[in-house]
């Protein structure tokens, strides 16, 4: 089974990873190791609540993100043409 697995990182400073196929499957950790290991255990019990058995075998392949920041706009233009270029990423992504 193959799983995934969202990464974030919260305001403290905390990985927080979510499970998108197991709703409500979530941990987190201060460490990325740490994270890895505390997901496979998370991804195993929520498995095994639902009567399924695991091999022991599981892999985590890792997504990367990139953040970086944005320039508010200053006036009203730069304003609008940030709005309609939002609603047009949303519209073409759904």
């Amino acid at each position: 089974m193959r799983f995934s697995v969202l990464v974030e990182r919260d305001e403290d400073g905390y990985y927080i990873a979510s499970v998108s196929e197991l709703p409500g499957c979530h941990t987190q950790a201060r460490t990325l190791d740490e994270l890895t290991s505390r997901v496979k255990e998370a991804i195993e019990l929520y498995l095994e609540t639902e009567g399924l058995k695991t091999d022991g075998k599981i892999e985590l392949v890792g997504v990367q993100f990139i953040e970086f920041p944005l320039k508010e706009p200053k006036t009203n233009i730069e304003q609008e043409s940030h709005q309609r270029c939002w609603k047009r990423i949303a519209i073409e992504d759904y």
